[in-house]
């Protein structure tokens, strides 16, 4: 499922994401360039391919790992696109563009963010939405909104099939999650059972007053870190961590873990802050630049790699969630410490994610020694030892502890 909220200051917007996927499901961020196309090509996306355009600009997206499309995502003109799966009377439909295909194209064709609107709808009515949504579940299918931004103002879109509606945000904070929330569209396309499933509400009703109070990007990655009522992860039988903005998956019904996180800060220029991995409670916010790509070696799939960015911090990221309470506070602050330097004197891409990884090595080392006691439920826990399984992590955990 997903969150994504922007925050309107006099001095432009405030833009942030978390994008919760199946657990094992890596993301990868994947900077690509711009280029001039020849007429009458096309462009393959994930289940069909589109008449390609002349020319695309420079993109930084940050990807599921089998997909061609992305879940949140910047381009070299300012514009920041995010989407969210919502639940309609539409339809499955054909294997179409996939939402993440749509904010991909939306990206790679706009200078600004109505542009960017623009690009998005009429590829909607053209070509239409659909197939399969999941590596792990085939079968699972769902409509898209998004969130669209520039510095000068943001729009969200809500679709169901082809059909689409639009609104302006003027308020303050405007956040959209797994949900239709523009009233009229919602009653005329809305499946509340599915949606009910996800808490997209209760999430809203959190992330939306965050987004409203939040005066820079600590604040935005604090509202992505946001456990609910306390400082730990909380689950329920059937929504899993679906209730609060940070989730953990967890769930008999829903069961999504945050797999990746974005903040940009729109305000004289961009800047953007990605986490490239999973759980931004457990991560650190790396400034990241859409015109400087940053080797972080191999891409990362669905089964265990060290070799990756992505899975070398689920080793921390899960060592973490067995004994949150405990482990967390071993270097909660400091984290929050490295962040704050990395605002007011900000690194390259490269130098972050290399210190990134030599402090996650030593947080690692630390959490692995610190004795805690698993507070997840029965049924949570279950779930991870499957998750584990699946991805092929289990002797490397237990190795590590």
């Amino acid at each position: 499922m997903c969150d994504t909220l922007v925050t309107v200051t006099a001095g432009g917007l405030l833009f942030a994401k978390n994008s919760d996927r199946d657990p094992n499901e890596a993301q990868v961020l994947e900077w690509v360039p711009a280029a001039d196309h020849p007429p009458g090509s096309s462009v393959a996306c994930t289940w069909i391919a589109v008449p390609q355009v002349a020319h695309t600009n420079a993109v930084l997206l940050s990807r599921p790992w089998w997909m061609w499309g992305a879940e949140m995502g910047a381009n070299e003109h300012g514009v920041v696109i995010g989407n969210e799966a919502v639940f309609t009377r539409a339809g499955a439909g054909e294997p179409a563009l996939l939402g993440m295909d749509l904010l991909r194209l939306a990206l790679e064709r706009s200078t600004s963010a109505p542009e960017a609107v623009g690009v998005l709808v009429d590829l909607l009515e053209r070509h239409g939405q659909g197939g399969s949504c999941s590596h792990e579940r085939p079968g699972f299918t769902y409509d898209n909104s998004f969130l669209v931004a520039d510095a000068a103002g943001a729009v969200v879109v809500e679709t169901a099939g082809r059909d689409w509606a639009t609104e302006a945000v003027r308020a303050p904070g405007r956040a959209i999650s797994n949900g239709l929330s523009i009233p009229a569209f919602a009653r005329a396309h809305g499946r509340r059972a599915k949606t009910w499933v996800t808490a997209a509400a209760r999430r809203r009703a959190v992330t939306e007053p965050l987004a409203a109070a939040a005066t820079g990007p600590a604040d935005l990655m604090g509202a992505l870190r946001c456990h609910g009522d306390g400082p730990s992860p909380q689950w329920s039988r059937v929504h899993g961590g679906l209730t609060a903005p940070c989730v953990h998956a967890g769930g008999q019904l829903a069961s999504s873990q945050t797999t990746a996180s974005w903040v940009a800060d729109l305000r004289g220029g961009a800047r953007h802050w990605a986490t490239g991995t999973a759980a931004p409670c457990t991560s650190l916010f790396k400034p990241v630049e859409v015109g400087a790509p940053v080797d972080l070696g191999p891409a990362p799939t669905n089964r265990f790699d060290p070799a990756t960015t992505w899975w070398r911090h689920e080793l921390l990221h899960r060592a973490v969630l067995a004994a949150y309470d405990d482990r967390m506070v071993r270097y909660r602050a400091e984290r929050d410490a490295v962040e704050a330097g990395w605002e007011r004197e900000r690194p390259s891409a490269a130098e972050a994610f290399a210190a990134a990884g030599d402090l996650e090595a030593r947080w690692l080392t630390d959490v692995i020694g610190t004795a805690g006691r698993d507070r997840r439920p029965s049924w949570v826990r279950r779930r991870w030892e499957a998750v584990d399984r699946a991805a092929g992590i289990e002797a490397a955990l237990d190795g590590a502890g």
